[in-house]
């Protein structure tokens, strides 16, 4: 405590140096002199290090006048060497205030003069390197109690940071200090007071150090873990518009996943109730893309309306999952079909024709937050005609005037952003028409709008492929294809997983994190093992391939070599034979993604029942453990977790269904089984035309297992008692205690 209090009190005095008096600045005759340098040299444009990167983010600035380096010996050598402070700059491609900030400062000759001369710069692409990310990110958090991109952070030739911000305009203005003042201010003390940076950056690197260290092994989670998980979000519930807390408003899918689990497990219909209208507002809601499908980032207000524009594909994973889910826990049509459309939407504009998908696209076009999306009513005029623009403009809410102000300036555009307030249902009863016919209708203007809305200058799109975010699509196809019987999805699925399996991973077979433009590089971190393992076990159960569980359990087997924690238990973000950084973190937190610890743990848990392989329950219980002080605080903030935890207490089942794989009987039965939900199980097929099926050699109980009268047939475990076999399915069902209607 005494020690992070130091660090704190350091942070202070130093941040009241760069940010105090600034009539001060104006004063000081070095710094009118750098200035006035800065104002007076002509940068000429030449590509920068950057031009030979991947990464689109660092490709954006390649031609600024900053003489950036990507993160590397050469950059840290040089500050070293010139004994100089580092400018490290973490953002990514489709980041709004990135472009703000790049725009105003990194464009403009003047701020690269200063910074130039100032600074070693280095930029990071924290989709690329989410492991500098992660902890210079905590560091912002630390130092200013906020976070986000830009992230800036300020560090000596060693790594070790001693000033943090996000956002920093070009010029000074309502007590918040712009780079014009701020650099060389950066100068001034790095100059006169470097022994007191050098003290400050221990410290924070210390309490960096202390923190990462995680709380100190606690009890087991339980059941009342989940009730106060439960309560946390009841407590923080929008009756009227759904969602949990004010704005800006996050989709946050795995808190809706775990809500489902918690109503099937208690049969609370306030925890389904919450899914139900918090999925529904958000698919009647401006942040979702009703002209050409997909989610936006987040809802800027309460009550889903105004979007940031950006669109990222760990949200279309997690929320098909969580609209695939919700639809086989209340039969709603209208879910199954966002979550197809989802897909639609992912595999049309977000798929690379070797199988992987694309990481995001941009908020911005033409320089303008949301331009491809929004329209004016005289556009829409102009594209329909008639009835059918009366009945879209009535559908989708437009307004002569608009319904979109700018978040920067609070004016109106004059533009609409197209959402339901009234359901079809509501509107075809008040026009006095059938839902199907209007249904019609809509979709014939729709698809008008969108080959209208085609024509308009696109958002720039981020396409590098990342293993993790992929992996978490995998699972959300493979889910779609069980649930939806679409043979497409599975399809999708494998390819991808193939393409990763056999063009991200080095040569010694090590899985990659990042492909782009035929090159893959950087090693995975413990997300893109836990998140790719998640995939092949949902892709498994998808189409019962072995390749794909094999390799599930190999890459399971690799995660725990190089990442576990084998003294207080966990998995470190990064593997032990990474690049050593000035901290080594475990993340646990299930922020806009899980983390990999949390769905480690249901991975393993699933593991466990397949194999029968107590050992991986064991690393699960060890890592509720291991975090377990941090989550009962706020065991809402790790609701992925929640849902590990929920398949660890139960019920939760083994099924293996034993038959011909292509027989009409087998189909049958996995079809009645991936109509109902039932989270907490594991599905494995035992082909009965095989005398000695590979699955035998990975789950060994399986190996005696046959059908009964060549039938397909039922083997049901419950909490390690196995259950008579049956070739009937509504028996199956009843041991699965659901209903076969």
């Amino acid at each position: 405590m005494q020690r992070a209090f130091s660090t704190i009190l350091f942070v202070i005095i130093l941040i009241t140096l760069f940010t105090g008096n600034l009539r001060s600045l104006s004063s000081n005759s070095e710094i009118k002199d750098m200035k006035h340098k800065s104002a007076n040299s002509d940068i000429k444009k030449n590509h920068n290090r950057l031009i030979h990167e991947k990464s689109p983010y660092l490709l954006q600035h390649a031609d600024n006048p900053v003489d950036w380096y990507a993160w590397g010996p050469e950059a840290f050598g040089k500050a070293r060497k010139e004994n100089k402070p580092i400018f490290l700059s973490i953002g990514y491609s489709t980041c709004h205030w990135c472009h703000v900030m790049a725009h105003e400062s990194f464009e403009d000759p003047e701020v690269a003069r200063l910074m130039n001369e100032v600074f070693v710069c280095i930029k990071v692409d924290r989709e690329e390197r989410p492991d500098i990310d992660n902890i210079y990110m905590r560091v912002c958090q630390m130092m200013t109690g906020s976070g986000g991109w830009p992230l800036t952070i300020l560090m000596t030739p060693d790594k070790k940071p001693f000033f943090a911000g996000t956002y920093i305009p070009r010029e000074s203005h309502h007590g918040r200090l712009g780079m014009m003042d701020l650099v060389p201010r950066i100068k001034e003390v790095w100059d006169t007071q470097h022994a007191d940076i050098l003290k400050t950056a221990d410290q924070i690197t210390a309490s960096l150090n202390q923190l990462s260290q995680g709380s100190t092994t606690g009890d087991e989670l339980d059941k009342s873990t989940l009730k106060t998980a439960y309560e946390q979000l009841s407590s923080r519930f929008s009756e009227q518009y759904g969602g949990f807390g004010n704005a800006p408003k996050f989709p946050s899918p795995q808190n809706l996943l775990f809500l489902l689990r918690y109503w099937q497990s208690t049969n609370d219909e306030k925890a389904l109730r919450m899914v139900v209208k918090t999925l529904q507002s958000m698919q009647d809601g401006g942040i979702y893309d009703h002209i050409g499908f997909g989610f936006h980032r987040y809802s800027t207000d309460s009550h889903w309306l105004v979007p940031h524009f950006e669109k990222m594909l760990y949200d279309q994973a997690m929320l098909a999952m969580a609209y695939i889910e919700a639809y086989q826990a209340t039969g709603k049509k209208e879910f199954e079909e966002t979550a197809k459309k989802i897909f639609t939407y992912v595999l049309r504009d977000m798929t690379d024709q070797k199988g992987g998908f694309y990481s995001a696209e941009d908020a911005d076009s033409e320089g303008v937050e949301g331009k491809f999306y929004v329209w004016t009513e005289d556009e829409i005029r102009k594209v329909l005609k008639g009835e059918e623009a009366d009945l879209i403009i009535n559908v989708f809410n437009v307004k002569k005037s608009g319904n979109f102000s700018d978040e920067a300036s609070g004016e109106n555009t004059g533009t609409n952003i197209l959402h339901l307030e009234k359901t079809l249902t509501e509107v075809a009863f008040k026009n006095k028409t059938s839902v199907g016919e209007l249904k019609e209708h809509v979709e014939t203007a729709r698809q008008k709008l969108f080959i209208s809305r085609n024509k308009r200058i696109h958002p720039h799109k981020d396409d590098k492929i990342l293993t993790d975010w992929n992996g978490l699509m995998i699972a959300a196809l493979a889910k779609g294809a069980q649930v939806c019987n679409e043979p497409e999805y599975a399809d999708a699925a494998k390819r991808a997983a193939d393409f990763i399996l056999t063009d991200m991973r080095r040569q010694d077979g090590r899985i990659l994190h990042r492909y782009r433009d035929g090159h893959a590089a950087i090693l995975a971190n413990a997300d893109d093992y836990a998140f790719l393992i998640w995939g092949l076990l949902e892709l498994y159960e998808t189409v019962f391939d072995v390749h794909y569980l094999q390799t599930a359990l190999n890459l399971n087997n690799e995660m725990i070599k190089y990442f576990w924690d084998e003294q207080n238990g966990g998995f470190y973000f990064t593997a032990d034979d990474a690049e050593e950084l000035i901290v080594r973190q475990k993340d646990v937190y299930d922020g806009a993604i899980p983390s990999g610890n949390s769905v480690a743990v249901l991975n393993l848990l699933r593991l466990s029942r397949i194999t029968a392989d107590p050992d991986f329950e064991d690393k699960a219980n060890k890592i509720m453990i291991a975090f377990s002080e941090d989550v009962k605080s706020v065991p809402s903030g790790y609701t992925q977790m929640m849902v590990g935890l929920d398949f660890g207490i139960g019920p939760s089942y083994e099924i293996v269904i034993v038959g011909k794989p292509q027989a009409e009987d087998t189909k049958e039965m996995l079809s009645s089984l991936r109509k109902h939900f039932i989270p907490n199980k594991v599905v494995l097929l035992r082909p009965s035309d095989q005398e000695a099926p590979d699955i035998i050699h990975l789950a060994k109980f399986t190996e005696y297992q046959s059908s009964f009268d060549g039938k397909a047939t039922a083997y049901v475990c419950l909490d390690y008692a196995c259950k008579m076999p049956t070739t009937d399915t509504e028996e199956m069902l009843k041991l699965l205690n659901v209903s076969s209607e």
